[in-house]
């Protein structure tokens, strides 16, 4: 019933009257040009949300209990890196445009089609698996830190998006829906549409940020393996859940049969994550024991 009436919510006429247009905003997805080199708002938020989510981590291994060293952390820097570009770009190509796989060409072509989050948690997630394997470290207690750290690419991502003028919303009569460029069709008007690239800079960036850092430094979980990647798990699936509502389906067939289902490719691939971190908060007491410290102070009980 519940996701009945959000969904209804969601879907309004967009009435372009008295909105905001797009184009009036004066926004561009480049940042600037020099010859050949052209730098793209949406690098720039992949940039920013690296050297941001390091320096934070940084903060965060300097607390007693920590899973890893300074040394460890400027090598981590390069497997999770490889693992959101590696791992993005498959599961959007596995996810979302399966069809890529007959011309693999077009899978090395990170500017045709676009990066799966769902995906980039899965290549991170392999990543880091290997990166505490190869230094002996607890791979699920990493995880935890780096989980700390991923709201700050996410919100600027979302930021990206929007500036670029994608992945926005479905038509609303809401005063703040916003006409954007990339909606027009031949002999129709343009509907406003929800800012679902802001929704989601919101609830994924800002507030989940939020609950993990107050369970980090307000709470004993980063003692409990597996809680703090639990709660990011299910705070981001329910929120990435609930803004697909309100965000126009994907345009690729295979997406729109799946949105046929009543929800879409997005909401079905947070069901797992959902899930998966539900049990890692349920379970993570049952992992508590005495944490030795590979940086920081004493040993933590």
């Amino acid at each position: 019933m519940f996701l009945t009436t959000l969904a209804q919510v969601a879907t309004t006429v967009g009435d372009p009257t008295g909105h905001v247009r797009f184009a009036d905003l004066g926004l561009h997805p480049d940042v600037f040009s020099i010859g050949f080199f052209t730098l793209r708002w949406y690098s720039l938020a992949y940039i920013a949300g690296i050297v941001i989510g390091w320096w934070y981590l940084l903060k965060l291994i300097a607390e007693a209990g920590a899973p890893m060293a300074r040394r460890h952390a400027d090598d981590l820097v390069f497997y999770a890196t490889l693992g959101i570009i590696l791992g993005g770009r498959l599961g959007y190509v596995l996810f979302y445009a399966p069809e890529m796989f007959a011309n693999p060409a077009r899978v090395l072509r990170l500017w045709d089609g676009g990066m799966s989050f769902h995906g980039g948690v899965i290549g991170t997630s392999l990543g880091l698996i290997l990166f505490a394997r190869k230094h002996g470290l607890n791979w699920l207690r990493i995880h935890d830190y780096v989980a700390c750290t991923v709201p700050f690419g996410l919100f600027f991502g979302r930021l990206a998006n929007f500036v670029n003028g994608e992945l926005w919303g479905k038509p609303t009569n809401a005063a703040w829906g916003i006409v954007f460029d990339r909606t027009v069709q031949t002999g129709a008007i343009e509907p406003a549409r929800h800012p679902s690239q802001l929704y989601e800079a919101g609830l994924e960036g800002i507030v989940l940020f939020a609950l993990l850092w107050f369970a980090f430094w307000r709470t004993q979980s980063r003692y409990e393996p597996g809680k703090l990647v639990g709660l990011f798990l299910v705070g981001y699936g329910i929120a990435r859940f609930i803004v697909e509502f309100f965000r126009e389906p994907d345009a690729q067939e295979w997406t729109q049969r799946v949105a046929a289902t009543g929800l879409h490719m997005g909401q079905w691939l947070c069901v797992p994550m959902i899930l998966g971190g539900a049990y890692l908060i349920w379970s993570a007491p049952g992992r508590r024991n005495r944490v030795e410290s590979i940086a920081g102070g004493a040993s933590v009980a």
